[in-house]
């Protein structure tokens, strides 16, 4: 990490060499290293806008600030020392550059080439030593005393170096490993922490021995003896204040019988020593002060501690050192993400009421400051609609953010684990859970932000339905329903050539009665088993049976839970929608759907697939094989980076959503976890079209024109199937809110509409003149408000021309499957537009979505591509090979949404949210924030008078002098390479886009102008130096020539 306390930024480097700049809330920025190695060391040239970086490949680079989008102007690539310590100096050009031989390099940080003056560690370790010292571990220079350089190595020696007289003044000796070094601002002391645990504080002119020795975290022994040894101190920092006692703030040190213990930070002030425990291990910290100069007071206010999973900032000026609220999404979870959903162009009014009921949720003891990291401007552009990420987790949390700027804003975060008993240990673990880890973990949303119902489907089997109230509630107990799935004839052995019916499967009047499968009565957890003693009638979880405290925001509607069925566990669900303008939630899985009316909290329908076909079936289907019992556990969230503990690897079930799109179905071994796609896909299913369990992949509730007869659009429900089948089911709600709460919605199956290549992924529906019909959905009102005050909205439909006699179709029906997509006419049911998406791959994702222009379907494939098709005509627009599928949490999370945008988790951390619009792409450099803002920098503190009369103040160097080519001469050629950056002038072309580039343009035309001119001013004045040269060569030649006779020649 590095700061710049006059500008307020913080740069993070991180192991893949990335380069994350943090400013106030809302100013971020994201660059990275083309080599991709490690970040070692970080270097603001403070308040100039330029950072030095050094990577483990002993390269250093300058990164130009002062761009919207930060690039890199030179490079040196070190070819025979390897780079471990980095020291700029305050106000200095020049960079000190130690190595793993234990040479010092000096750097001009202007022109990035290396100075002749160079410390060799021969010269300043004894001459009677006969080891070598190890690696430069730290290098400074003294803060009243430019002219002395501290050079700490790893052995344990520290030299204090005469930069003027090449000698080394003094030298410390210890007999264990330095890690670090800090200075007391007045240069008369500097404190080294050890690999044994220990500080020394040693003073400057007296080199014999340590002034002080501490063990901060050792048990002191009675006789005297010494401490016994702890674990190293890794890093100390020593910093004063006017008022009070110094600060000492170290991390490790802990003594060895602290096992298990967490990584703790320590601050040390005064008599008082406090021990912060943190969540993860620390990388590195660095403490804010108020003055950039290091001779002067410090006046430390805060710590900046960076964490492998987090960033905490500590405030040292109020008691109990609380920590700041964070503003930035550094980590987008606490738990690993399981699933995630993008809405764009959302309702104005949704993120004011998350944040509203999100705010509430805050935890208390935060510190009461502003945060203190608050350099940058905030960009001009902004997104013109707003956008919600919602991501699921394997705890079976659920996090609303806001997306309309370019950082991440929590607003709302749901826990869906508080309706179920948590088993206390192990030992108590229910018999009936099908997952052996995160028994909660979120497989499916489906969210409707109009109305604001929410509805989540758990690996466990279960369904719960929010509803969204600003009024807190308790609820005496959860309303449950438990469905009972069950099919005995699932097995496709191949498609039917004609429309012969199966004997066995039963006609779809016998099934359309609510009561063809009865609810269990709530409570019915006890252990129903049959007279065999298999598990029957079970769900997998228990049901929380204490009154259930729910706070303003989502609260649980009805909790639908799967049952097992003769000692087998429910099939995992693999689609879910729900409407609120019908009040109906449908989901499915491998044995079939089920449709519940949450208003009424009934179950309407629960049938298999085959069911729906009737007398259309195109399969024959064979009895069912024996299933196990459990279901493989298998990354839902999977924990495959290499840098990932074996202990914080997720192993909650495979993703029922993702397995139908990468065929990965619950007998499949647990190779599933592994990272490679190609053994993801079992060898046997290498073709959608050859699986052998036809499983339910997508819903869409709409108002349609389902059967060929009807003319006037009916509530319906399309089905999609992993064997391509689309088919209808048309609905029958009760008009008036009175009726719908009293009467039985309606259910009569339509059959087969369309049948595709590959599994279906989604459906829409167009108008007429092909414009896409929003999705029928009621406006939110308050469902916790006194009925007399309740002012419940009519449900909203979209319209529907009347049919007419000559183009009996005023509907089209828009369904895309892994391979193909299509575009049907209704009611009549002709396909009138078909396009084959891809033959040698599949689509993974594939959305309708809304343009400024139009309307379209975007699609990701395996291979990588990604498509936008028009509609209704299905022309290919736009295919771009963006990213081939090398990682299974991508597949698991891609997906698109309306204007353009698309999203997927790049790592276990981090969203990379993507643009195919070009009208993004124009806005997006207005959009950036400003890292550089033009400040003055503080003054220098005062000498006093005393000190400017006696001497005794800080002294300076004129390092040029010392360190320029004229007195210290040109360093070897062969020791490092200049390797000019893209940040000039073309980085500078790239970064002027946009409306406010306009200004950079013309600014960088007359540079180049100007640059132009000069050279040409150049090349004129070297063709008039060479034209007097050549005169005078020709006056020279006459006068020797002139007085001589022609034989004289």
């Amino acid at each position: 990490m590095a700061f710049d306390p006059v500008q307020k930024i913080l740069a993070i480097g991180t192991q893949s060499g990335a380069l994350r700049l943090f400013g106030r809330a809302g100013v971020e920025c994201y660059c990275q290293h083309e080599s991709g190695s490690a970040v070692i060391q970080l270097e603001f040239l403070v308040n100039e806008g330029a950072l030095v970086s050094a990577l483990a490949d002993d390269s250093i680079h300058l990164w130009n600030l002062r761009q919207k989008l930060p690039a890199i102007l030179h490079s040196l690539k070190f070819n025979r020392e390897r780079i471990t310590f980095c020291h700029l100096p305050f106000q200095s050009k020049w960079l000190y550059v130690g190595t793993e031989r234990g040479n010092i390099h000096i750097v001009n940080v202007e022109s990035f080439t290396l100075s002749g003056y160079v410390i060799m560690w021969n010269k300043a370790i004894e001459l009677s030593s006969k080891t070598h010292p190890g690696p430069v571990v730290h290098i400074s220079d003294n803060p009243m005393d430019e002219g002395k350089l501290l050079i700490g190595f790893e052995c344990g020696i520290v030299v204090l170096w005469d930069l003027k007289s090449k000698k080394a003044d003094y030298r410390y000796n210890y007999d264990e490993a330095i890690h670090s070094v800090a200075w007391h601002h007045e240069g008369k002391q500097f404190v080294c922490s050890h690999s044994d645990g220990t500080l020394t504080t040693w003073n400057v002119r007296a080199p014999a021995k340590p002034a002080q020795t501490i063990t901060p975290h050792g048990k002191q022994p009675k006789d005297g003896k010494k401490p016994e040894p702890c674990k190293p101190i890794l890093k100390v920092e020593y910093k004063t204040t006017r008022a009070g006692d110094p600060f000492m703030i170290l991390c490790g040190g802990l003594s060895y019988d602290t096992v298990g213990r967490r990584a703790c930070l320590t601050v040390m002030h005064g008599k008082s020593t406090a021990v912060l425990e943190m969540d993860y291990p620390i990388v590195d910290f660095l403490t804010l002060c108020e003055t950039p100069y290091p001779n002067d007071f410090q006046e430390p206010y805060a710590v900046v501690v960076l964490l492998e999973k987090d960033l905490v900032v500590i405030d040292l000026a109020q008691i109990g050192y609380p920590i700041f609220e964070n503003p930035y999404p550094l980590s987008i979870h606490e738990s690993p993400v399981t699933c995630c959903e993008y809405f764009a162009d959302c309702p104005a009014e949704v993120i004011p009421a998350l944040y509203s009921v999100g705010s509430r949720q805050k935890r208390q003891g935060f510190s009461k400051k502003e945060w203190p990291i608050s350099g940058g401007n905030w960009g001009q552009g902004t997104l013109s609609f707003s956008e919600i990420i919602i991501t699921g987790h394997a705890d079976g949390s659920i996090k609303f953010w806001d997306a309309s700027a370019l950082m991440l804003q929590v607003l709302y975060k749901l826990k869906t684990a508080k309706v179920f008993e948590k088993p206390r240990g192990k030992e108590e673990k229910s018999s009936t859970e099908i997952v052996d880890e995160d028994p909660f973990a979120i497989q499916i949303l489906s969210w409707c932000p109009e109305s604001r119902v929410l509805c989540v489907a758990g690996v466990s089997a279960h369904v719960i339905v929010y509803r969204f109230s600003k009024q807190e509630v308790t609820t005496e107990v959860v309303q449950l329903l438990e469905v009972r799935m069950q099919c005995e004839l699932n097995e496709v052995e191949s498609p039917e050539c004609g429309g012969e019916q199966v004997s066995a499967v039963s006609t779809p009047g016998t099934s359309s009665s609510p009561q063809t499968s009865l609810p269990q009565s709530h409570p019915s957890t006890s252990s129903n088993n049959s007279s065999d003693g298999l598990r029957d009638n079970v769900p997998c979880l228990k049901v929380r049976s204490s009154p259930l405290k729910q706070s303003p925001g989502y609260q649980v509607e009805l909790l639908i839970q799967l049952v097992w069925v003769s000692g087998e566990p429910p099939q995992q669900i693999t689609s879910l929608a729900v409407n609120s303008a019908y009040g109906l939630v449908a989901f499915g899985n491998g044995n079939g759907l089920a449709v519940v009316d949450y208003l009424q909290k009934t179950l309407l329908l629960n049938m298999s697939t085959a069911e729906l076909y009737g007398s259309t079936d195109p399969h024959h289907r064979q009895p069912r094989s024996p299933r196990k019992t459990r279901q493989p556990s298998a990354g839902l969230c999977d924990g495959n980076d290499a840098s990932a503990a074996p202990e914080e690897k997720c192993k909650s079930p495979t993703s029922a959503k993702i397995s139908r799109k990468i065929s990965m179905i619950a007998d499949q071994k647990d190779d599933a976890r592994d990272n490679s796609f190609s053994r993801s896909r079992s060898s046997s299913v290498t073709s959608i079209d050859r699986e052998s369990r036809e499983v339910i992949s997508s819903f869409y509730f709409c108002d349609s024109l389902s059967k060929k007869s009807e003319t006037v659009a009916v509530p319906s429900l399309w089905v999609g199937t992993s064997l391509g089948s689309m088919l209808a089911i048309a609905l029958t709600v009760p008009s008036t809110p009175e009726q719908r709460m009293q009467q039985p919605v309606g259910v009569s199956f339509c059959g087969p509409v369309v049948r595709l290549k590959g599994g279906i992924l989604r459906m829409a529906q167009l108008d007429a003149s092909g414009t896409l019909l929003p999705h029928v959905y009621e406006s939110w009102y308050e469902p916790n408000a006194p009925e007399e005050e309740r002012e419940r909205p009519r449900r909203r439909r979209p319209t529907t021309p009347p049919s007419s006699q000559e183009n009996p179709d005023c509907q089209y029906a828009v369904v895309c499957s892994e391979k193909q997509a299509k575009v049907v006419a209704m009611p009549s049911q002709n396909c009138v537009y078909e396009h084959n998406i891809t033959e040698t791959s599949f689509v993974l994702r594939a959305d309708v979505v809304t343009m400024t222009a139009g309307v379209g379907i975007a699609c990701f494939c395996a291979n990588g591509h990604i498509m936008t098709l028009s509609l209704p005509s299905l022309r290919p627009l736009l295919d771009v090979n963006y990213l081939p599928l090398t990682d299974m949490r991508i597949a698991r999370t891609f997906c698109f949404s309306n204007q353009g945008q698309a999203l997927y988790l790049t790592s276990p951390t981090e969203i990379q949210r993507i643009t195919y619009n070009q009208e993004t792409c124009d806005n997006l450099q207005e959009m950036l924030g400003e890292l550089f803002t033009p400040v003055d920098t503080p003054e220098a503190p005062n000498r006093g008078f005393f000190k400017g009369l006696f001497g005794g103040g800080a002294q300076s160097l004129d390092r040029e002098d010392l360190f320029g080519e004229e007195t210290a001469g040109k360093a070897s050629r062969s020791l490092a390479q200049h390797i000019p950056g893209p940040g000039g002038m073309e980085g500078m072309k790239g970064a002027a886009s946009g409306v406010v580039g306009e200004l950079a343009r013309a600014r960088i035309a007359l540079d180049e102008r100007g640059q132009k001119l000069g050279e040409l001013e150049e090349r004129t004045a070297a063709m008039m130096s060479s034209a007097d040269s050549f005169s005078k060569h020709a006056h020279d030649m006459m006068l020797k020539y002139k007085d001589k006779k022609w034989y004289q020649l």
